[in-house]
């Protein structure tokens, strides 16, 4: 297949491209340097509305990763961006596919289990009403943008990740040396709930989404056993012969990220993949213990 991958440059985009380019399709890399593109590469500029439309003939799929890290304090300018990143990125895209003569067959579109806010004990699948504060909000509008394209007969699939778990970064990645140290620990009080995926298994997620030609609407992207973030801290020190653990209190957290930690360092999420299940989707990394076994070999 000839694919279209936006972000591919960064945690699950990086991985992805590896994997699918050992498996023989033929890939394009959605980039937004200044610089000439590569053949292999397409340069886009969702603010001023440009892209090279000449090389998106024949593309079968369309793979959407890009958007503003979370990570990190957010002010005014860092929301505005996170927000612009997936509205007017995902907007642009989907306006643009659809225009196309030769449409590709699929949009496989990132979105996130931040849909649902924070829900305390209550069990999210894929038609659980969305939620409130901020990311729940991002996550909407993320996956909204995404209708002109099916609208115009594209199938669409939102995908909503959880916590992607890979020792080449992301959340995990910024976790071990604290744990290695043996001053890792829960957040809060450790009791809430955190739904998380291995990056094999968000890979192997994509792919399955573009090949099952029946799949659209949102998958909630997250392994069938959410853990108690107590429950992660502790999984996740015995996996590097850690056991001891010191908790980190609610109130430092506040301090250091402020409304980020509340949303997601301290939100409670348990996010099911009901459409997945449905569907038959085998996880390689059902459970914590194994799916940390692997990745930190």
């Amino acid at each position: 297949m000839k694919i279209l991958i936006s972000g591919s440059h960064g945690f699950i985009g990086s991985a992805l491209h590896a994997h699918l380019r050992q498996q023989g399709h033929s890939l394009l890399r959605l980039i937004r340097l200044t610089q000439v593109a590569r053949s292999d590469e397409v340069f886009w500029n969702p603010a001023e509305q440009f892209i090279e439309h000449g090389k998106l003939a024949g593309v079968d799929a369309v793979i959407h990763l890009a958007g503003e890290n979370l990570y990190g304090r957010w002010n005014d300018k860092k929301k505005q961006a996170i927000r612009d990143s997936r509205a007017i990125g995902t907007t642009f895209l989907s306006k643009t596919l659809a225009a196309k003569a030769d449409k590709p067959k699929v949009l496989i579109c990132a979105s996130a289990i931040g849909y649902y806010g924070d829900r305390g004990e209550h069990d999210c699948i894929e038609n659980t009403s969305g939620g409130e504060g901020f990311l729940a909000e991002i996550a909407r509008v993320w996956e909204d943008a995404t209708k002109p394209a099916a609208d115009a007969g594209i199938r669409v699939v939102n995908l909503r990740f959880g916590i992607v778990l890979g020792k080449d970064g992301g959340a995990l990645a910024k976790m071990l040396t604290p744990f290695k140290m043996g001053m890792g620990g829960p957040l809060g009080d450790g009791q809430q709930w955190i739904s998380w995926i291995s990056m094999l298994d968000a890979i192997r997620v994509i792919e399955f989404a573009m090949s099952r030609e029946t799949l659209k609407g949102p998958f909630n992207a997250v392994s069938p056993h959410p853990v108690r973030n107590k429950e992660f801290a502790r999984t996740l020190g015995r996996a590097l012969h850690r056991p001891e653990v010191v908790p980190i209190p609610r109130r430092m957290l506040h301090f250091m990220f402020g409304e980020m930690a509340d949303e997601t360092l301290l939100a409670s999420t348990k996010a099911l993949p009901h459409k997945l299940q449905l569907e038959e989707f085998q996880f390689e990394h059902p459970d914590l213990h194994t799916a940390l076994e692997s990745i930190l070999v």
